[in-house]
């Protein structure tokens, strides 16, 4: 599927999605920049990336040559005016919190070009909830990818019942170019198609152990050998962030008020502890002592 309209993608959120899906963009052909108001995450997602691209020389996925070139058309700024001001997309990868991104969204109607493609990256949050606060609804739409984005092989492009046509198209040649796996889904629904699907294991997971059915490290043993699942539901959240998921339980319950969508207290007492998962050394298992349980 051609692709000529699109040439500069920004990337709003440095953090653990935004650099990676930045470094896709820059790694398919498309000048890239990657903002973010954090100067300690832009240096970070910069470290990060470094070494990971040289990992891939080393393991021969990609050469020498095509990683300077990648890194040549990537920008690091602090600036969303810099950033947003001449993309022709733009893919929003900030915290899972709906005024978060109605407030980017908004700013970003201001200064992205008009005829610019307006994409979140969001787990969750229709794309029809954030887009009213824009000018140009026919020009957003969800490109939900998968953590870690380098490594997994899906983006679900999600549309509304106003995201024209031609947004979408142009989101899957966009996945398609940089190499990636596009699904179109035409209705929206929050959580998608994937989240839904895992968020209904991960909420029984949660309900066995909070229940004291079975502690969390042989619930993961239990999925992993009976199931054959890579990892388990409780190695999974300190894979993504437990706050992650804490905040798309929240943005589920606000959406829905049942009390069954509510996050568990004990996944509140670890995000109020700081006990996020690997990025802070400790989640439901301790990174900093021992390797996770297989």
């Amino acid at each position: 599927m051609a692709n000529n309209d699109i040439k500069r993608i920004c990337v709003v959120g440095a953090g653990q999605m935004g650099h990676q899906i930045a470094m896709l963009c820059a790694l398919g052909g498309y000048q890239t920049k990657l903002q973010d108001v954090n100067a300690d995450a832009l240096e970070k997602a910069q470290y990060s990336l470094e070494a990971l691209m040289e990992q891939w020389v080393q393991k021969k996925k990609i050469t020498q040559e095509e990683r300077e070139s990648a890194f040549n058309r990537l920008a690091f700024t602090g600036v969303l005016e810099e950033a947003a001001s001449d993309a022709d997309m733009v893919i929003e990868a900030v915290v899972e919190k709906l005024d978060v991104k109605r407030d980017i969204f908004t700013q970003l109607d201001r200064i992205a070009p008009p005829h610019a493609i307006l994409a979140s990256n969001s787990s969750t949050i229709v794309n029809s909830l954030i887009a009213e606060v824009t000018g140009r609804p026919e020009q957003v739409c969800n490109m939900h990818f998968f953590f870690p984005p380098l490594v997994m092989d899906c983006v679900e492009v999600v549309m509304s019942d106003r995201t024209s046509e031609e947004t979408a198209q142009k989101a899957l040649a966009v996945c398609e170019q940089i190499g990636l796996t596009g699904i179109l889904l035409r209705k929206e629904i929050s959580g998608f198609v994937a989240n839904r699907i895992l968020g209904a294991l991960q909420k029984e997971a949660m309900d066995l152990y909070e229940a004291g059915i079975a502690d969390y490290a042989d619930i993961d043993l239990i999925v992993k050998k009976a199931l054959r699942h890579p990892i388990g539901p409780f190695e999974l959240m300190d894979l993504s962030g437990i706050d992650v998921g804490y905040y798309v339980m929240q943005q589920r319950y606000a959406e829905t008020g049942d009390p069954a969508d509510k996050p568990p207290a004990f996944i509140e007492e670890k995000v109020k502890a700081g006990e996020l998962g690997r990025k802070t050394g400790k989640g439901f298992y301790d990174y900093s002592l021992k390797e996770v349980r297989s």
